[in-house]
């Protein structure tokens, strides 16, 4: 038996590329599909609609399909209100729930479309009818009795679309290549970090601590004295190696100038990691001058604010350090909130970790020298960044050598 389902496409779905996946998808499922209406824009800011109807042999392939191209912005021509079941109890919610994607989601409630607000991949949609609001939430944060969205209906997603403007996301959208000029592409990427400085975004960095490794510290640490870091994601590793690197001129032991091992210098990072307990923070070894430099050092100067998530892996840890997983979740949502630009290098588990928190609306840089680290992070849904394969100690010092320059060529700077 052939089951079929008319659904519906608007937007820039040429140029972006949605048509396109959405024939292949369906395709690759073992579906068909008819085009009955298709009206393409005739001018650039014009957009297109197109009608489908889907076929497959079975209710369980259609549904399968349907699901796929949900994800791409497809929906039913006639949408009835979203379905919603109550929580029987904390974290037990109904089945059939609704997962979120990290694009820009809607749900259709009394006939009206609600924005769903902290849409966040792999989250459930909780609507308030007294408030009229749909909000993301975490499995473990449902609470008995919160309306649940279960199933498809009534739920709209706006699939991300090629920027219009000439930008390195514009070229470069969900790639990775070593072969592309680095300089060049470098100072793409600062002129776009200028320019949402500029227009008041907020920029994050998250920080593996290869950057120390590496001889890049001095570079971030600059970015973050001159305004072009807003907050910083990292873990133990990037923090100890900072402050060793202050206090003994060494990371993991080895001098950063020379690149040989130090004697004793095996120690160094538990050293560094006893004298900030002894100061009580990084914050009060900064203001007793134990901390004179360095990454965390300008944090603190800058008031720039940093999440420091704990592992299993972690020596001591530094008492900043959030050893409770779900608090540094928490913490870093907090601070994701109102991010325009993300920057990832050269840390596999915090970028793809902060990467399952942004929307996808939020441009992401993901800097790493293993091209399988930067594949990994897009494979996990972070499909709007950008990879580049690049060692930390060669990206970074070019990336804050192109933000001086450029901003010293801006309009008013001599």
């Amino acid at each position: 038996m052939v089951e079929t389902q008319e659904i519906e496409l608007r937007g820039h779905i040429i140029d972006s590329g949605i048509m396109m996946q959405l024939m292949d998808r369906v395709m690759d499922l073992g579906g068909n599909f008819e085009i009955l209406v298709f009206e393409v824009g005739k001018k650039k800011t014009d957009t297109s609609y197109a009608r489908l109807r889907i076929a497959a042999t079975g209710k369980e392939k259609l549904k399968a399909i349907l699901s796929e191209v949900h994800r791409l912005g497809a929906r039913p021509v006639e949408v009835m209100d979203v379905h919603l079941v109550p929580a029987e109890a904390d974290h037990v919610v109904p089945k059939g729930f609704y997962t979120t994607s990290n694009h820009p989601t809607q749900v259709k409630y009394n006939g009206e479309w609600i924005p769903v607000e902290a849409i966040e991949m792999d989250f459930l949609i909780v609507v308030d009818p007294v408030k009229k609001t749909a909000k993301a939430e975490a499995l473990g944060k449902i609470r008995k009795g919160n309306l649940v969205v279960v199933g498809e209906q009534g739920v709209s997603v706006t699939y991300p679309e090629r920027p219009r403007e000439q930008s390195t996301f514009e070229f470069m959208h969900g790639t990775v290549s070593s072969e592309r000029p680095s300089e060049t592409l470098i100072a793409q990427i600062a002129k776009e970090i200028i320019e949402v400085r500029k227009n008041g975004g907020k920029i994050a960095v998250v920080g593996g601590p290869a950057i120390i490794h590496t001889g890049a510290a001095k570079a971030l640490a600059s970015m973050v004295r001159n305004g072009y870091v807003n907050v910083l994601f990292a873990g133990n590793a990037l923090a100890t190696h900072d402050i060793e690197n202050c206090l003994y001129g060494t990371s993991l032991g080895m001098d950063i100038t020379t690149g040989k091992p130090v004697m004793g210098g095996h120690k160094h990072h538990l050293y560094a990691i006893s004298e900030i307990m002894r100061a009580g923070s990084i914050r009060k070894a900064v203001e007793k001058g134990v901390i004179k430099s360095g990454i965390m050092y300008e944090c603190i100067k800058n008031n720039v604010p940093y999440v420091l998530a704990g592992s299993i892996r972690d020596d001591g840890p530094l008492p900043d350090v959030i050893q409770d997983v779900m608090a540094a979740q928490d913490a870093m949502r907090k601070q994701i909130e109102g991010c325009s630009m993300v920057l990832m290098v050269a840390t596999l588990l915090h970028s793809i970790a902060v990467g399952n928190c942004l929307p996808s609306s939020v441009k992401t840089i993901c800097v790493d020298i293993n091209p399988a680290h930067v594949t990994k992070l897009m494979d996990r849904g972070t499909t709007q960044a950008i990879g580049i394969v690049s060692d930390a100690g060669t990206f970074l010092p070019l990336l804050a050598q192109q933000l001086e320059i450029q901003s010293q060529a801006a309009p008013g700077k001599k």
